[in-house]
């Protein structure tokens, strides 16, 4: 009897000891997320709860390789594989925070790279579809949104310069690369009053984060920060 009661204790100790690490795996960069917003993010000025909320739960680690985990959440880019960069964490919350989302929006992104801005993007809106130029990424993407429970992201492999014309017109659209000018398929695929946002000029440079209003069919542009992206590739660039 001693004996069972000595077997039963080792193994709720080994229980209490798995849970106890399934639990702390599952949040180790919690503390480093929350510092990431209050830091990087809203100690720049961004004021929006529902994005800083967003911001401190979409797990950024998952979205880069894993041997530069430690460093997800760092003010910095990061390499993510076939000459592609994740956006250092500022540059993702400015540019949603300039589409200024109110959780109904149908919104495309072009440059889908690991698939953490349409994470983000899902959270703030309804609807997300995204397209990425490089098959490998767009592959790993796709399988990592899904894996992750992020249901309403529809992505593809694909130039984004096309846009996505079958589910258009969009309210929303974020190009996550440097152009020099706005591909006129998405400007005509934008929603009479819908935005776009993009760093825009010389692609060997830096680049000035834009955010276009469509007016009777025109973009209005307006210029924010200085950036610097990886340059969009595919029919832009021909």
């Amino acid at each position: 009897m001693l004996e069972l009661i000595n077997i039963r204790g080792v193994l709720l100790l080994i229980l209490l000891f798995l849970f106890s690490y399934a639990c702390s795996s599952a949040d180790d960069f919690g503390e480093e997320r929350k510092k990431m917003v209050e830091t990087q993010i809203a100690g720049r000025g961004i004021d929006s709860e529902k994005l800083l909320k967003v911001m401190r739960e979409v797990p950024r680690h998952l979205f880069v390789p894993k041997a530069l985990g430690s460093m997800a959440y760092s003010d910095r880019p990061l390499p993510i594989g076939e000459g592609q960069t994740i956006s250092q964490p500022y540059v993702v919350a400015i540019m949603t925070y300039l589409l200024d989302l109110k959780g109904n929006e149908k919104t495309l992104e072009i440059g889908t790279g690991s698939g953490y801005q349409a994470a983000v993007l899902s959270k703030m809106c309804r609807e997300v579809y995204t397209i990425e130029i490089e098959e490998k990424l767009a592959q790993s993407a796709a399988e990592r949104l899904e894996k992750l429970g992020y249901k309403n992201v529809t992505a593809k492999y694909g130039d984004g310069y096309a846009g996505w014309e079958e589910h258009a017109p969009f309210d929303a659209i974020m190009i996550t690369a440097a152009a020099e000018t706005i591909p006129q398929p998405l400007i005509d695929q934008l929603k009479e009053g819908g935005k776009i946002i993009l760093p825009l000029g010389a692609v060997t440079n830096f680049q000035t984060l834009t955010l276009g209003v469509k007016k009777n069919g025109k973009l209005e542009l307006k210029e924010f920060d200085i950036v610097r992206f990886v340059p969009m590739t595919g029919k832009i660039q021909q």
